[in-house]
């Protein structure tokens, strides 16, 4: 890493949240908009920068950015959800009715 300190981006042509270090994209969260609802169908992290905390901060600034939106979320990504069991204050982005199908 370059030293700076990561953040996320929303790009909205390639429908991703991208975390980056400079120029440099070391992970990323997909979405699809869906009506009222943002699909986060899969997130990914640079090879070897696993268990850094990035996928976490992908996962939260997904989730800030959809609430900010007055949008619901479906969680698709099994990493976006495990995140938002963690998390239960992001719950009240997923209908109530679908809750349990993402075990929340």
């Amino acid at each position: 890493m370059t030293g700076m300190t990561p953040h996320v981006q929303r790009n909205d042509d390639r429908q991703r949240y991208e975390l980056l270090d400079g120029e440099r994209v070391l992970g990323f969260a997909e979405f699809r908009p869906v009506g009222n609802a943002v699909m986060l169908p899969h997130t990914e992290v640079e090879e070897g920068h696993e268990g850094e905390g990035l996928g976490s901060q992908l996962a939260r600034a997904a989730l800030d950015d959809v609430r900010a939106q007055g949008k619901l979320v479906l969680p698709m990504c099994p990493f976006i959800a495990a995140y938002i069991r963690r998390h239960p204050e992001y719950n009240d982005l997923i209908h109530p009715q679908q809750r349990a199908v993402f075990g929340l």
